[in-house]
């Protein structure tokens, strides 16, 4: 697949928003483009495709349903100066749950695909055998600013890993006002998920954390990401060139809005 000639390709911008990044722009039926391009040393963000993706498949279905977990894989790496293209696949609508499939497209190649479900809001039980995190109140920490992250802001508690390279709990949260939609909220925390690592516990000077493979998400509750996120990372195994870890997103009552899991490269430093 070709960019549509009737699109140009877009103009780097110098400082895009987070809601700049999630702005698509609708070609026809199931097909969105990214246009907010940057120009940036790295691979495109995971976060931030996988992002993208939850809201294209967001886009297809009825208002009354919202995104209760993702599965993406990581193909190739992505180029952050290049528009996105976003196909999504309707495999079903049921009474209570969408089912759709997305691949994300640059320079004719998929980079990135997700599988995503959709749950129309129901009453339930709602309990959490999970007690609350120890971390402290995140506006008399010190500050910490999450990499290649935009429009977010953090702060560091106490570390249950003491010395490890980046932190594996740390709180978040957005710096713009964000729409109260549970859409663009749970956008905005897969954007965040796909930061720093649940193993920097597991470097020892020769064996590392490398690319993402695959990623998902689960949400649970609705937090809002415009106000503190505490993110808790728990490395758990590494073995045959891959690392796994496991992670959750809670507001600053402690409840859990979303868990994570992450399997990445682990290999020798180069």
């Amino acid at each position: 697949m070709t960019y549509p000639p009737t699109h140009p390709p877009a103009e780097a911008v110098a400082d895009p928003t987070l809601l700049d990044l999630l702005t698509l722009e609708p070609l026809e039926r199931d097909l969105f483009r990214a246009t907010t391009v940057f120009e940036e040393q790295w691979a495109l963000y995971g976060g931030q495709v996988a992002a993208q993706a939850l809201l294209a498949a967001g886009r297809t279905v009825d208002e009354d349903r919202s995104p209760h977990s993702l599965h993406g894989y990581y193909l190739r790496g992505g180029d952050a100066s290049r528009p996105t293209l976003f196909r999504v696949y309707r495999d079903r609508d049921g009474r209570s749950f969408s089912a759709r499939r997305v691949v994300a497209i640059q320079n004719g190649e998929v980079i990135f695909n997700m599988s995503a479900s959709f749950h129309v809001a129901e009453e339930g039980l709602d309990r959490q055998f999970d007690p609350p995190i120890d971390a402290g109140d995140p506006r008399e920490q010190q500050a910490f600013t999450p990499p290649r992250l935009f429009s977010m802001e953090g702060r560091l508690p106490k570390q249950p890993f003491p010395g490890v390279q980046w932190p594996t709990r740390f709180w978040a949260r957005c710096t713009q006002d964000l729409p109260p939609d549970p859409l663009t909220q749970a956008c905005v925390l897969t954007y965040l998920s796909d930061i720093l690592t649940g193993l920097a516990p597991l470097h020892d000077g020769t064996w590392r954390t490398g690319s993402s493979l695959d990623h998902a998400v689960w949400f649970h509750r609705p937090i809002r990401l415009d106000d503190w996120a505490l993110v808790d990372l728990v490395p758990h195994t590494v073995s045959a060139g891959r690392g796994w870890y496991t992670g959750t997103v809670r507001d600053r009552g402690g409840r859990i809005g979303a868990s994570l899991t992450q399997e990445t490269l682990f290999r020798k430093e180069r």
